[in-house]
């Protein structure tokens, strides 16, 4: 008697549970953006920041990274756990803030290019391809609202005008409303780097949806089937 297939939702549920699957590499997104829009403390970016170094040494093991982007990246992750360190026991001025937001900028510039690359060298379009494409460009919108949160912290006017600097929750918002272009218009920044980068957002979101993904979805071939 022929052996059950499993259920294709079964399979990707065991996606989000292993370490070397991109489904865990997007569970970590997910959880470094509910860590970032949970705790508005002082110190919140210390947590934040190891939530984010977990997630790119993840998604560089997972991508398969070349060593000299692994090299680099360890660096980057060096930086950004003392980053953490100083982050947690000192009350940080904006100047240094800006800093911690900076590492993570550099953070998820890494990550997304590497998926990118791994994802265009492998032959299947399955699942997993699907779930890494989702998971790069979540961290695209990553990068966008951190730098957001960089440019007002290190900025000599409010980023968002008479709304104020913005919280990281809003930064967040407002990257991924920029990103998918809904455009609410509650957000607005105030002047450049931040327009410009904004425009450059929607641009990149827009694009890689419509190229990356959408080819993707359209070659999905699940395992098992022909």
């Amino acid at each position: 008697m022929t052996a059950p297939r499993s259920h294709p939702w079964r399979r990707l549920g065991r996606s989000f549970l292993e370490g070397d699957s991109y489904g865990f590499v997007l569970l970590l997104v997910m959880v470094t953006y509910i860590v970032s829009v949970s705790i508005t403390e002082a110190w919140a970016g210390s947590i934040v920041l190891a939530v984010q170094v977990a997630t790119v040494w993840f998604t560089l093991r997972t991508s398969q990274a070349r060593p000299a982007v692994r090299r680099v990246a360890d660096i980057v992750l060096y930086v950004a756990t003392a980053a953490a360190i100083v982050s947690f026991f000192l009350h940080s001025a904006g100047t240094e803030r800006g800093g911690v937001f900076v590492v993570c900028c550099l953070l998820y510039l890494i990550a997304p290019f590497s998926i990118v690359r791994h994802l265009m060298l492998r032959q299947d379009v399955d699942t997993e391809t699907l779930l890494g494409a989702v998971a790069a460009y979540l961290l695209i919108g990553m990068f966008f609202a951190f730098a957001y949160k960089a440019i007002g912290e290190l900025g000599s006017v409010p980023f968002y005008g008479t709304a104020g600097h913005g919280s990281l929750s809003q930064d967040l918002f407002f990257s991924f409303v920029t990103m998918t272009t809904v455009g609410y218009g509650n957000l607005v920044p105030a002047a450049n780097p931040g327009q410009t980068l904004a425009v450059l957002e929607a641009l990149i979101g827009q694009l890689f949806l419509v190229v990356a993904v959408g080819k993707i979805i359209s070659s999905y071939r699940p395992r098992g089937q022909g």
